[in-house]
């Protein structure tokens, strides 16, 4: 890179530059010792970043059975290598936009976020692992654009309009009027920033066609494929796909079925994550009309190739499904369904480190179903068992999606409220034990089984804090039997905690 460019470069104050958190998440992704609840922290004093990055753990992206309801699950389901890497492309994405020409600015941002996507999309189809990390080495690959429209507004804005469909036409030109192109300017930045060396080389070789590596190749094709949203007309949407589909098949291996599934995939997933980066795109209709030739197109040539990928993709559905259900069984009680005692101490674990962490009440309850013992005795087993069952799906459908219902052996269960305070959980675990108590929790010889429970409630908040989830298991066991003594049939507050 010439050095007047360089200079301006380093002297430009409008220049995109990473925000305070971003620096911190930089920092952070190269410490080998960095534990989630660091990364926690320095993402929750950006409430915006915190509500994207909710946003995306409940996004197509990460969709799970269960809703996310708060940070701590977020960061939880995503995992560390994923938190920190999807946050700094969140925090990168909200740097400084308007200038000279925000229209221009406007358009390479859009084909950023389009090309993340399809960077984590292309390299879910060859079978990568780092997805994050090409979504957003797809978010950054154009990052050296938004640097030229900066030192050089005027010069670079007419540059893109010239060029809108013609990235060959635009390197050249830019080499010509700037002594070097927008991929070298962009790894310079990553360099500067102290982006991973990953990165950096993918950001630097996001226009070149001699790079083998798998990574650097979806980096590539992502800004290819995002080239097919922002074409200007239909013909040259067709031309745009036709020029994707070709590199997609030549540096991924990817078959047309296969391409044509990643713009699929896109037309779906794009509105939400664009949102996301807020972001507007447009879902014109010939992206859908470009959709329906290349499905009729593979139809008529490769029926049979369709018929043995359909069978493959359900083959891989019902394997993951159950691989899906295996791994729940595993979490579960195999006779209510609700969680087990593993699994139970687990999540107990994550939710008091959150709480103690941030200062918020988290409440359990220890419940001891009474008398439980007559049941079997008078109606045998297989009653007792339909009792408990029946007395676990009453407990889920009386608590939030965000509680936690575990049984803790025979006939005792652990409810886990968290974010609730004692009184809070008190009158939580009363109404249930209220509720419960009228419904008939089998019908042994066609006469309906009523069951009461007793109930012993500990909490973490701001005047009690127990050292550790066992002294808080133990307060909560001590207030069951304190129930159990005073007759049953009630709910009783942990002694530590003035109740």
């Amino acid at each position: 890179m010439r050095s007047d460019l360089e200079a301006l470069l380093l002297n430009c104050r409008n220049l995109p530059s990473p925000p305070g958190v971003a620096l911190r998440i930089i920092e952070l992704a190269q410490d080998p010792d960095v534990v989630m609840a660091t990364a926690a922290d320095t993402i929750g004093l950006d409430a915006a970043l915190s509500a994207r990055m909710l946003r995306i753990a409940n996004s197509p992206l990460y969709a799970s059975r269960r809703r996310v309801d708060n940070l701590s699950q977020a960061l939880t389901l995503l995992g560390l290598n994923a938190t920190l890497t999807l946050a700094l492309g969140f925090s990168l994405a909200q740097g400084p936009r308007g200038g000279h020409h925000p229209a221009a600015q406007e358009r390479v941002w859009r084909r950023s976020v389009i090309a993340a996507l399809a960077s984590r999309l292309l390299g879910q189809r060859v079978g990568l692992r780092k997805l994050e990390e090409l979504m957003l080495a797809g978010l950054l690959q154009d990052i050296g654009m938004l640097a030229l429209l900066q030192v050089h507004p005027d010069d670079y804005a007419v540059l893109l309009a010239r060029h809108a469909d013609d990235r060959a036409g635009l390197r050249e030109a830019e080499r010509e009027r700037f002594g070097s192109d927008h991929a070298a300017v962009g790894d310079w930045m990553a360099r500067h920033w102290n982006l991973p060396a990953l990165l950096q080389t993918a950001i630097s070789e996001s226009e070149s066609d001699a790079s083998s590596h798998p990574f650097h190749a979806c980096v590539a094709v992502s800004g290819l494929v995002a080239d097919i949203w922002l074409a200007a007309d239909p013909a040259a949407t067709h031309a745009a796909h036709q020029r994707a589909a070709a590199e997609s098949a030549a540096r991924l291996g990817l078959d047309e079925l296969a391409f044509v599934g990643v713009i699929e995939q896109m037309a779906t997933m794009l509105p939400e994550i664009c949102a996301l980066f807020d972001i507007p795109v447009s879902a014109p209709a010939r992206i859908e009309a470009l959709l329906d030739q290349a499905r009729e197109l593979l139809v008529v040539r490769n029926l049979r190739e369709i018929q043995d990928a359909a069978r493959a993709r359900k083959d891989a559905d019902e394997s993951e499904s159950r691989a899906r259900r295996l791994a729940e069984e595993v979490r579960r009680d195999p006779l209510t369904g609700v969680y087990n005692r593993g699994q139970l101490e687990t999540v107990l674990e994550k939710e008091f480190e959150t709480a103690t962490r941030h200062g918020w009440p988290l409440s359990i309850a220890f419940i001891d179903l009474d008398d439980f013992k007559q049941v079997n005795d008078r109606w045998g087993h297989l009653v007792g068992d339909e009792v408990l069952r029946t007395f676990a799906q009453a407990l889920v459908r009386h608590v939030r999606s965000s509680d936690i219902v575990a049984r803790y052996g025979g006939e005792e269960f652990l409810i886990v409220l968290p974010g609730i305070g004692e009184d809070a959980a008190a009158h939580v675990v009363r109404r249930i034990l209220a509720d419960v108590s009228g419904l008939a929790m089998a019908h042994p010889a066609g006469a309906p089984l009523y069951i009461t429970f007793s109930a012993g409630l500990a909490t973490q908040g701001t005047l009690d804090q127990y050292q550790d989830v066992d002294d808080l298991l133990r307060a909560a066991d001590e207030a069951l039997y304190g129930a159990k003594r005073e007759g049953r049939n009630r709910v009783a507050v942990g002694a530590t905690m003035g109740g």
